[in-house]
């Protein structure tokens, strides 16, 4: 997959809402699982929203199902590449926690994977994810910043 091409005007940048949106409709069309995609940023950042606009690119028909699983932690979405996995492993305490979730499994079996707040995952995670970083712009409050770190040997 290449990256930089599905960044367009958005990498590296502050993006503006619906910019990000297509791009994560794009990105999400392009990907092939297994995927693996990490959110990080801020509360409020739009993670979900990125979140959601990947699994419209990747043909999530109920996009209405496609909300932060705070509490819940795991919803799974059904697609047309497979299950559409979103984590959001806020509430956890420390990585013991995943055991509960079958983690492991869950990471070597997933389709595609989408993991808000990583962080406590980090040391679980395989060479092939690729990890998105949306921060507020203090200078532009209608704007993101986005940065992406590609898979490991992605072009």
């Amino acid at each position: 997959m290449d990256v930089e091409a599905l960044l367009g005007d958005a990498a590296p940048g502050t993006p503006d809402r619906a910019a990000l949106q297509r791009w994560g409709r794009a990105l999400g069309a392009a990907l092939r699982p297994p995927a693996l995609v990490t959110l990080a940023g801020d509360v409020g950042a739009g993670k979900t929203t990125l979140v959601r606009a990947l699994c419209e690119g990747l043909g999530v028909t109920d996009l209405d199902a496609v909300t932060s699983p705070t509490f819940a932690i795991l919803q799974g979405y059904p697609s047309p590449v497979g299950e559409v996995w979103h984590a959001d492993l806020y509430r956890l305490r420390s990585p013991a926690e995943l055991a509960m979730l079958g983690w492991d499994e869950l990471v070597a079996t997933a389709p595609v994977l989408l993991i808000e707040w990583p962080e406590i995952a980090a040391g679980t995670l395989p060479p092939h994810a690729m990890h998105l970083r949306l921060d507020h712009d203090p200078a532009h409050l209608d704007r993101r910043r986005l940065t992406v770190t590609p898979p490991a040997g992605s072009a």
